[in-house]
């Protein structure tokens, strides 16, 4: 590589410009420039227009190519929290933060500019790309999967447009790469959508299942991307990693994965090494260019790349040792030789298992397996083959197959940037340091603060520097001769022969003919001996060899250089003499000469051939007057005026008089400049003045009014009133002076419509209207006189209040009692204070005992919770979420409430129903589906069900719950159904005057009908937006009271929401690692953590949740299906709840725990399935228990004894113990607010994704809320408070604190006790949130209200805002609602039971027989359509027996 040359920087930091060879100073090229306020963090340019976009902390910034500012758009600071998840109107403790951005797009498909910022998680928007102040798109509602960038400032992140193809669709998308932040979304590749399809939003990762994330190895691998490009269908990252294990050593990757791969299944990896020994191994920047024939010979000749050629693709790459060496490099790969060592590692792994000559060459990061993994055998012969779901992946290349390169140049500092360019077939590299440097890798050089972004302006021509500066690639024009232009040997200048000067190639018209522009190593120049002809016209262009400045607008003659003994002078005789007076002014060696037919300035030859008299002869054309400034003046004269117009002469002696109206004028001729003064000849007149008349004192406004008074300008103009000079303000607060009575006033402040004084402090006499003092009168009016020079005014009357005056008499009547009451108070207070004293004493070492509980209890509840709030890092998202099957779900919701729970036959579906009679029954149920669609039998139906007395409240939800099944077929018409009788009730609320009881219990069928619809209807919105934030809370429930102890019989935890499931005493525990090997499963060992205090049942469930957390709870196996060994050694101990080992206490027995058994830390055990059924020791030792009346299943406990607890109620003692239990008691219920803090990140995520109106909100909700706010407005009684508790009672109440309490509505989870009472302590606040009343809150108020009484403001605003949003949405048509309904019909009716509801439904039907078909015989409609007789068929065939058919 001998034809690289290098320059060293010769000036600091923000100067452009290099010293020549020889050290002298050259001219300055005027360099464009733009400076930001903020450090700018990216920098893109749109091939199409050429616009510059500059991402900078909190600013977007678009100039055009020239740097020039077209548009800004301010994106910071924000107010936000590093633990927010947006909107940020729901998150607390926020602050201005900066958004530094962190990826910039050109999406030229929609002209939009991406941009991805640090706030608000990584959220990304569009901006227009004409106009950056438009904001095309934005949404911070639609949850982690649009979070694309990192708030960590440490956090780099690349990005690269893209297509996704999907149904035959194309999309527009971009594949990102970032490292991974304590807060970020794990995936560190992702492909991001730029548009709404299906569920998908925009910005949402696609990709649902990458490859490449960061959950499983967080501590392992710390990824740093420096660069995203595409070539030839494949997608490329830069990137430096550590290699998994504890040395935090940095190694350089280049990925590749195939464009159209959706699942990543091709990713791989391939190790780049840098220089000798790999020490440049830390990637900073890099380029992707073509390398140039002859940089490209240079490189096939070196035999280490292979044959390179001109038209190939190379990464220039600079790098950096990871250690703290200020050295650096830059290496070369051409593209070939990196797909070519890809291409082998994939074959090495699909068809060679791993191994390249014998010696394994691939591996999988990002994963803990240490089995064989390149097990297939499949022939790879295409280069772009795209891997596959069953093979292995991703793959990376071993240390030892890493693609190595020599280093092409190294420097003394960090070089940050690197952009490559081609000239004349010469490669020239412009590499930046971190010391603000830029050097351009032949010769020469440029200074200036940089970072990582360095690129081309479209034509090459220049360097965009990301400080501020658009660097030329070349300063061929500080080299004023050819030797000094030659003797760089840069291929972007050489010598431009016929223009005698230093150029690009480009820049020189006439390069292409032989000799026209010379470079050559050789450092060879030619001179010019001749030049002809002496003088040409600048008109004649066309005939000058060596254009230059005199045409550009300049009228000082430019001069060129054409070599050191020769000059060519050009002149422009029209520019700046645009009128025969300044061209005759013109200098008489350029020859200029008025053309009177082409009235203009020109060269005297190019007028001869017009005119027959000599140019020079020429008279001038008389003078033109083109405007008059001002155009109006005094008849008397006396201002100045200005003439503008043209040949008003050349120098201030050409103008001899100027007079108006015979009378002359003075020239003022040190103002004369082609200009000159006269005068107009006009008087002001004033016609009239108002007021005519005012005070001598003055201070009024005139107004006058007449002709000509825009005579002159303002300066020439006064106003006087009897010689005096009119001002703004005739009197002034210390010319005024202030009377009341016969005391003077200080006048403080003066204004136009107001007077502020300062009173005297005694009250004044009064005078008499002639000034004369007169006797006083008490308390009347005193007079407000102002003097103003020799006016007086009454403005008006000043009030004294008469003071009281107090009999001497009564003051000792009234002080003597206070004395005495005083002198006893003191006396009874020193008697209490030296009774208090006494008791001090005794009270004291209670207090002192009290407060050294307190501290010790305070102590270790704080070193609890610290241990928590570390612990509770773990990731609670590992696995997918356990959704229900709509069949499932819709099964619990409507009928596990009911008496038989998960037994009730529309759970198990089945009827017993003898086998010769289905074919008759399945034929009448159908019936009866038919005649439950008859909205008349239907109603009938339901309101003489009701109006029974023994139709109770768990019978309607049942029966509601049934029809909503035999119904799910035809949603719409349930949706009429549930409308009508909704309308009914709604009726009787309103006229019975309580209209705001509606709706909040489910005493009708309608109500629970409703119920039903918002579960069938939010199904969807559950699984897609609201599931994940109730999972995981559910999770971070359970995660935290199983890290405490759980007593298994009273149902209490250390740690919980819910005070009345506090667990009060203070349990000794400890956390114990066991190993679990699972019998018949292999040899696979899972650590458990588990306590100590834990029963043999709460291990056991510890154990099948960690061994099987990847199965949903239903196909896991059961606590009472399999037993629980101990290995302490060689032989094993069966571990159980009780038996004979179990510790007695009196007539109670104490439940078996680890710590029972002595089970330590790291112990062996082993779970095995029970697969005989068999009486097990317990149920032994119970039935002896029994027979002997030794053990009662009462007398059982875990951790703390029932009777304790009683007995602690009970007990009386004195006001000291009592004091002292209460107070230690309180001490407990700081766990509430640790568990309470630690889930508050998980509770506000969850109330976010409810009550968001700004993300997607189900079609129901607008359509129902629409209708309620419709027959409202119908009611005069209806108020908006009412509005919104019957909005709270359809939709919070009646589902979502229903799937709030159960999470096994949605899940296939198993929900404990004491999960539960802390979800009914959040389902409870959810409700408060909803509610309009206030809460007012005591001391004595329950704790749980006081839990969350801090949040409970910010909820109901988020419950205000939700409900605003959704009726500010569009309505919801009738039509588009029942589009939806039957697609729901459409997808689900066929997995229910619907023959199992129809059955159940005419139980009813035949309870109830008698009152239906009297109902139905008294409604002519039902007449009509024969209702009845329907009925009765359906009977007698349902019920196998003759009816009065």
């Amino acid at each position: 590589m001998a034809s690289w040359v290098q320059a060293a920087p010769l000036l600091p930091l923000l100067l452009l410009f290099c010293l020549s060879a020889a050290g002298e100073p050259l001219q300055e090229e005027a360099v464009l420039d733009f400076p930001s306020k903020t450090a700018i963090n990216n920098v893109v340019q749109d091939p199409r227009s050429g616009r510059v976009y500059l991402g900078a902390v909190n600013t977007i910034y678009q100039l055009d190519a020239a740097l020039r500012e077209e548009a800004r758009a301010e994106t910071g600071p924000r107010e936000d929290a590093r633990t927010c998840t947006p909107p940020v109107s729901a998150c607390q403790d926020t602050k201005p933060s900066p958004n530094v951005n962190k990826l910039l797009l050109v999406h030229p498909a929609n002209g939009s500019l991406i941009v991805c910022g640090s706030r608000y998680r990584g959220i990304c928007s569009l901006l227009n790309l004409t106009n950056v102040e438009q904001q095309l798109y934005y949404s911070d509602s639609k949850g982690e999967r649009t979070y694309v960038a990192s708030i960590e400032d440490g956090v780099a992140v690349v990005g690269v447009m893209s297509t996704y193809v999907k149904d035959g669709n194309a999309f527009n998308v971009f594949l990102v790469g970032k490292g991974y932040g304590s807060l970020d979304s794990s995936k560190l590749i992702s492909t991001r959508i730029l548009q709404d399809y299906r569920d998908w939003v925009v910005f949402e990762s696609i990709v649902e299942a990458s490859t490449v994330q960061a959950t499983p190895f967080v501590p392992k691998y710390l990824h740093d991307f420096r660069h995203a490009f595409k070539e030839e269908g494949f997608v490329y990252f830069l990137f430096s990693r550590t290699m998994g294990s504890t040395d935090n050593k940095n190694f350089t990757f280049v990925s590749r994965l195939c464009e159209d791969d959706p699942h990543y299944y091709s990713y791989t990896e391939l190790q780049l090494n840098c220089g000798p020994g790999n020490r440049y191994n830390k990637v900073q920047a890099a380029y992707v260019a073509s390398p140039g024939k002859e940089l490209a010979r240079g490189m096939t000749e070196s035999g280490q790349y292979g044959q390179v050629l001109p038209w190939h693709k190379v990464l220039f790459m600079v790098a950096s040792p990871y250690d703290d060496s200020a050295d650096s490099a830059l290496c070369m790969y051409p593209l070939k030789a990196i797909n070519e060592r890809l291409v082998d590692l994939i074959s090495a792994c699909y068809s060679d298992s791993g191994k390249i000559a014998g010696t394994p060459a691939v591996d999988i990061p990002y994963s803990s397996k240490t089995d064989e993994f390149c097990t297939s055998r499949i022939d790879v012969s295409s280069a772009a083959f795209c891997g596959a779901d069953f093979l292995p992946a991703p793959l990376a290349s071993k240390p030892e197959f890493a693609l190595q390169a020599e280093v092409v140049i190294t420097r003394t500092s960090i070089l940050t940037a690197v952009a490559v360019a081609v000239e004349n077939d010469h490669t020239i590299a412009f590499l930046g340091n971190s010391l603000g440097e830029v050097y351009k890798v032949r010769r020469g050089c440029y200074g200036i603060g940089l970072n990582k972004n360095l690129f081309f302006d479209a034509g090459h021509s220049h360097l965009y520097i990301t400080t501020e500066k658009k660097v030329p690639v070349q300063a061929c024009h500080l080299k004023t001769d050819c030797q000094s232009c030659v003797s760089t040997r840069d291929p972007y200048c050489g010598w431009c022969v016929l223009e005698g000067r230093c150029t690009r190639r480009s820049s020189c018209r006439r390069a292409e003919e032989k000799n026209g522009w010379l470079w050559s190593p050789k450092q060879q120049c030619v001179k010019i001996v001749s030049f002809h002809p002496p003088n040409l016209s600048c008109r004649k262009t066309q005939q000058v060899v060596y254009r230059a400045g005199p045409c550009s607008g300049r009228i000082v003659p430019s001069i060129l250089q054409l070599s050191s003994s020769f000059t060519v002078t050009l002149y422009n005789c029209s520019l700046g003499r645009e009128d025969c007076s300044l061209c005759k002014n013109a200098a008489p060696k350029y020859s200029c000469v008025w053309c009177a037919k082409r009235k203009s300035c020109v060269y005297e030859k190019l007028c001869i051939d017009q005119a027959t008299e000599d140019p020079q002869d020429t008279e001038c054309p008389d003078p033109q007057i083109t405007d008059i400034i001002p155009r109006y003046g005094p008849v008397k004269g006396g201002i100045s005026v200005t003439i503008k117009g043209s040949n008003l002469g050349i120098h201030k002696d050409d103008i001899k008089a100027v007079s108006v109206v015979g009378v002359p004028c003075i020239h003022q001729e040190d103002r004369y400049a082609g200009v000159f003064s006269y005068m107009i000849l006009q008087d002001p007149i004033a016609s009239s003045v108002h007021p005519d008349k005012g005070s001598k004192a003055g201070g009024m406004v005139i107004t006058i009014s007449g002709s000509n008074l825009d005579t002159a300008t303002r300066e020439d103009v006064s106003v006087t009133v009897g010689g005096v000079v009119c001002f703004s303000k005739a009197m002034t607060a210390k010319e005024a002076q202030a009377f009341v009575g016969d005391i003077p006033y200080f006048v403080n402040t003066l204004q136009d419509d107001k007077l502020f004084l300062d009173p005297p402090s005694s009250q004044p006499r009064a005078l008499s209207k002639r000034h004369r003092r007169r006797r006083d009168t008490s308390s009347d009016p005193l007079d407000l006189l102002i003097k103003f020079g020799n006016g007086e005014w009454v403005v008006g009357s000043v009030h004294y209040e008469r003071k009281n005056e107090v009999s001497l008499l009564i003051i000792p009547a009234v002080i003597v009692p206070m004395l005495l009451i005083i002198l006893i108070s003191v006396y009874c207070y020193r008697r209490k204070s030296q009774q208090a004293e006494r008791e001090y004493e005794k009270v004291k070492h209670q207090l002192e005992n009290l407060e050294e509980s307190v501290r010790d209890r305070c102590k270790k509840e704080f070193t609890d919770l610290m241990i928590e709030m570390e612990d509770h890092t773990n990731d609670l998202s590992e696995g997918r979420i356990p959704f229900l099957d709509y069949k499932t779900y819709t099964d619990r919701v409507f009928f596990l409430p009911s008496k038989d729970g998960a037994n009730d036959v529309m759970i198990t579906g089945k009827l017993d129903i003898p086998e010769a009679r289905k074919a008759i029954v399945a034929q009448a149920l159908n019936q009866f589906s038919n005649l439950l669609n008859s909205k008349t039998f239907l109603i009938n139906f339901i309101k003489t069900l009701e109006g029974r007395p023994d139709f109770n409240a768990r019978a309607k939800v049942y029966f509601a719950s049934l029809l909503t099944v035999a119904l799910h077929g035809k949603l719409e018409y349930y949706t009429d159904i549930m409308r009508t009788l909704l309308l009914e009730l709604m009726g009787n609320y309103v006229d019975s005057k309580n209209p705001k009881l509606m709706l909040r219990r489910s005493e009708t069928v309608v109500e629970r009908m409703l119920c039903n619809w918002m579960s069938i209807c939010l199904y969807q919105f559950l699984k897609d937006s609201a599931g994940e934030p109730l999972y995981k809370l559910f999770r971070a429930i359970k995660h935290q009271i199983e890290k405490g102890p759980v007593d298994a019989r009273v149902k209490k935890a250390k740690y919980t929401l819910n005070d009345t499931g506090l667990l009060g005493d203070d349990v000794e525990y400890c956390v114990l690692v066991s190993d679990v090997l699972v019998h018949g499963e292999g040899p696979d060992v899972t650590p458990v953590k588990v306590l100590n205090c834990d029963t043999v049942s709460q291990v056991k469930e510890k154990i099948i949740e960690a061994v099987y957390r990847n199965l949903p709870y239903s196909q896991r196996p059961k606590v009472d299906s399999v037993t629980l060994e101990w290995r302490p050694g060689s032989t094993g101990q069966i571990l159980s709840d009780l038996d004979l080992t179990s510790q007695k206490e009196g007539r109670w027995r104490r439940i078996n725990t680890l710590a029972h058994y002595n089970v330590r830390d790291n112990a062996t055990l082993v779970l095995s399935r029970v697969l005989h059924t068999q009486q097990n020791y317990d149920q032994n030792q119970d039935n002896q228990e029994e027979r002997n009346s030794l053990l009662d299943d009462d007398k059982v406990f875990h951790l703390v004894r029932p009777d304790e607890l009683d007995e602690m109620k009970s007990k009386r003692g004195s006001m000291k113990d009592k004091s002292m239990t209460k107070a230690i008691t309180e001490i407990y219920l700081t766990r509430l607010l640790s568990v309470k803090g630690t889930l508050q990140q998980f509770v506000d995520d969850f109330f976010r994704s409810v009550l968001c109106s700004g993300a997607v909100v189900p079609p129901a909700i607008k359509y129902f809320f629409d209708f309620l706010d419709e027959q409202a407005l119908k009611h005069d009684n209806v108020d908006e408070e009412t509005i919104h508790i019957w909005k709270t009672n359809s939709l919070p109440l009646r589902f979502w604190v229903n799937i709030l309490k159960n999470p096994h509505f949605i899940f296939d989870v198993h929900v404990t006790e004491v999960v539960d009472a802390s979800l009914s302590v959040i389902a409870q606040t959810f409700m408060d949130a909803c509610t309009k009343s206030e809460h007012k809150l005591s001391r004595d108020s329950p704790s749980n209200k006081l839990l969350y009484a801090k949040e409970i403001s910010t909820y109901k605003k988020m419950v205000d805002d939700y409900y605003k949003g959704i009726r500010q949405m569009v309505s919801v048509s009738d039509q588009d609602m029942n589009t939806h309904l039957a697609e729901v019909s459409r997808t689900h009716t066929d997995k229910l039971n619907i023959q199992v509801a129809l059955y159940q439904l005419y139980q009813y039907a035949s309870k109830y027989y008698d009152g239906i078909i009297q109902s139905l015989d008294e409604d002519p409609a039902a007449q009509s359509k024969q209702l009845t007789l329907r009925l009765q068929q359906i009977a007698a065939a349902l019920e196998n027996k003759v009816t009065d058919l």
